[in-house]
């Protein structure tokens, strides 16, 4: 009659004694500053590929329908005469929304870097006209074909071009870093499992005498190893939240150095707040990870003990 009271009795103090299995202290350890270091890298990671994400969306949105009109002529006189050929042919279609030449002021302006501002002269390079043109819709290669043959029957020496095939590079440029972060993503969760995995396996070394009483007194496997997930999901918890404090301080100082660039291209690649609530959610992942994988540790090792 003794019996049925007594387990439940046994069960309270495995449960209540549970920190003696793992006497470490919290943040003692490495495995903490493993996790937050590698928390840290993988919101640094994330948040890389979630600009690059939002910066090529941006651009593409920015550029999508749009085109660029070259005419290339050595003498200004003639240019400027193709050039407003160009614009009244263009600004008479009824697909095209916008049209605008370019100032060669501002065109000086985006040349002189890379050019000099001497070799811009009137006795230096000839600059071709550049009429940029917004089409409604999006661009299509029969929409660029239809555009292109418009243009060049009144104005020869134009060329039309997709402000899409531009930057066609850099996007592509773009995806390949994205999936380079995903990759670096992927390999710190590996490194983050491996890390707990030892951790797990060095405490079940350390502690092996304390189980095999536990055993004896009627504990099971699966209270050895609720024992082993409390203590490492906490250290998980508490180095996740140092790597998420270490990853938003990096973000931000990161963040200003681009913001000093002023450069529109750059300032598409802000995060917003859906991208922030993904970032904070890292750690909460990091300490599902590090819990299930010191789970099947402790249960897989158990198991083979018996």
């Amino acid at each position: 009659m003794s019996e049925p009271s007594f387990t439940p009795r046994r069960s309270t103090r495995l449960s209540g004694r549970s920190s003696r299995i793992l006497p470490q202290a919290r943040m003692s350890g490495p495995m903490p500053w493993v996790i937050a270091i590698m928390v840290a890298l993988s919101v640094i990671a994330v948040a890389a590929g979630l600009a690059l994400n939002n910066l090529a969306a941006n651009a593409q949105a920015e550029i999508e329908g749009g085109a660029t009109v070259q005419i290339v002529e050595a003498a200004p006189a003639r240019r400027d005469r193709q050039a407003e050929l160009a614009v009244s042919v263009l600004s008479n279609r009824e697909d095209v929304e916008e049209v605008r030449r370019v100032p060669d002021d501002e065109l000086a302006d985006l040349l002189a870097p890379w050019l000099g501002a001497d070799a811009l002269g009137e006795d230096g390079i000839p600059t071709p006209a550049l009429i940029d043109v917004r089409l409604r819709g999006a661009m299509t290669p029969e929409r660029l074909e239809g555009l292109d043959r418009a243009v060049r029957a009144s104005v020869p020496s134009a060329r039309v071009d997709a402000q899409a095939s531009w930057l066609a590079p850099v996007f592509e440029a773009i995806r390949s870093l994205q999936y380079l972060a995903l990759g670096l993503v992927l390999l710190l969760a590996l490194t983050s499992s491996a890390a707990v995995w030892l951790a797990a396996r060095s405490a079940l070394g350390a502690n092996r005498d304390t189980i095999g009483v536990i055993h004896h007194l009627g504990g099971t496997d699966g209270q050895i190893a609720g024992i082993f997930q409390r203590s490492i999901g906490l250290d998980a918890f508490l180095g996740g939240l140092a790597g998420l404090l270490l990853g938003f301080t990096a973000i931000m100082l990161l963040g200003r150095q681009f913001a000093g660039l002023d450069s529109g291209l750059v300032a598409g690649g802000g995060l917003g707040l859906g991208d922030w609530i993904v970032l904070g959610c890292i750690p909460l992942l990091g300490v599902l990870l590090a819990v299930v994988t010191a789970r099947i540790t402790v249960m897989s090792a158990l198991r083979r003990s018996l």
